[in-house]
């Protein structure tokens, strides 16, 4: 997993207007100048709000990606939510839930 490739990604989108259009345009083709897993490929092209946090992404960054594809506040809570109970616990990351049972050991660590 390439959690922080995931998070430089959409840090790099919220900042850059031609990175903006070029995701508008061709998502997928965007996405391979990033060391990206397939899953989070997908993620980042359906946009998979509730995947997305379960693989670990800051919600910080993870707003302004449903902003950007015109997610009222209230969904993107209820799309996090969604994604815990389809996925299970956040794998990675700030949010990482470790000792849970199915869950690795991390300390949170991305």
């Amino acid at each position: 997993m390439s959690l922080y490739y995931v998070q430089k990604f959409l840090f790099e989108l919220n900042r850059d207007e031609g990175l903006q259009e070029r995701y508008r345009t061709d998502r997928r083709g965007v996405l391979t100048s990033y060391a990206l897993t397939d899953e989070e490929v997908e993620a980042l092209v359906a946009p998979d709000i509730g995947l997305l946090f379960h693989l670990g992404v800051n919600g910080q960054i993870l707003m302004h990606f449903a902003a950007f594809h015109q997610i009222e506040w209230q969904d993107y809570l209820q799309l996090m939510r969604d994604g815990i109970s389809a996925h299970g616990p956040v794998r990675e990351g700030v949010y990482a839930v470790t000792g849970y049972e199915g869950v690795p050991e991390t300390g949170g660590r991305c």
